[in-house]
């Protein structure tokens, strides 16, 4: 993986620390400033990771970070 795409990850992963309530990949892609696309290919490899889960709400899919990894990070 290049820099820019590790990049990217980071930026998601901090967009959904500070939403809590999870947010769409048109939200993710909107404030990361990506394509959707780019940001649906980073959330299949965070979710891989298990650093993502995702959630069928409605019609919405809403990612959120693993509350695990979250405790990780926080020490």
């Amino acid at each position: 993986m290049n820099n820019n795409g590790e990049q990217r990850k980071r930026i998601m992963v901090s967009l959904l620390k500070n939403h809590p309530e999870g947010l769409t990949v048109r939200s993710l892609s909107e404030l990361a400033g990506a394509h959707r696309q780019t940001v649906t290919k980073y959330i299949f490899e965070l979710i891989g990771a298990g650093v993502i889960n995702r959630r069928r709400v409605g019609s919405a899919t809403l990612h959120y970070l693993n509350k695990f990894y979250k405790n990780l990070e926080d020490g």
